[in-house]
């Protein structure tokens, strides 16, 4: 069957997806818990400290693994500032994706490539400092076939449902995805639990005791 092709509407505006360009993952996954975390498995492929942050709207792909055709045709569709979802139902036995695939969306702008499933080629695609890639899995074996799966539907990420135009956040520590319901209603106490944490370093780092800055009741001495 032909690789499918979706047009979804994308609703979010860039002001409001702009509020959270400053939100780390570990605050959006607070809020979200279990309705937008992802499975921490997918982990980028640099280094702590070294992972470019993975910030910008989904462009789904689902394969029928080891066919990566929705990879190839996604190319032609995903738009500079958006990120490539792909998932591969966690398919551990070929790569859906190399350095050839995501130096395409590199040059195209692309803000990132997340897969469930494997990539492969890390030498060069784990050397970019200006790219993020998330995945579960590394196989340098290629995929085979090209002749199916479905591109913009709703697909299932590391547990998570995500559907094309929602908000994909990544990190040093893991990943978050946001609909277009919670970019508009969580915006607030996201940055509310910024400035709460921000305060709290300053007053731990002023001498202010935990229990002071956080307050607790004073412990019972035994």
């Amino acid at each position: 069957m032909p690789v499918t092709l979706h047009t979804p509407a994308f609703e979010l505006t860039a002001a409001e997806i702009d509020r959270w360009s400053a939100i780390p993952v570990a605050i959006a996954v607070d809020l979200v818990c279990e309705a937008g975390q992802i499975d921490p498995a997918l982990r980028p492929l640099r280094p702590a400290g070294q992972q470019p942050r993975l910030f910008g709207q989904a462009v789904t792909v689902r394969c029928e693994a080891p066919d990566f055709g929705a990879v190839l045709l996604a190319l032609d569709v995903i738009e500079r500032g958006q990120v490539l979802v792909i998932d591969a139902g966690g398919y551990r036995e070929a790569a859906m994706i190399g350095d050839i695939l995501s130096g395409h969306l590199r040059a195209k702008g692309a803000a990132g490539l997340i897969c469930d499933g494997a990539v492969r080629d890390l030498g060069t695609v784990g050397g970019w400092d200006d790219f993020p890639v998330f995945a579960r899995w590394i196989n340098p074996r290629g995929p085979t076939g090209a002749d199916r799966g479905a591109i913009n539907l709703p697909v299932t990420i590391g547990g998570t449902s995500v559907a094309p135009g929602d908000l994909m956040i990544g990190d040093d520590d893991g990943l978050v995805s946001l609909s277009p319901i919670q970019v508009r209603t969580l915006i607030a106490d996201a940055e509310a639990k910024l400035t709460r944490e921000t305060t709290w370093t300053k007053a731990l780092a002023a001498g202010k005791s935990a229990a002071e800055v956080f307050g607790l009741a004073a412990p019972i001495r035994g």
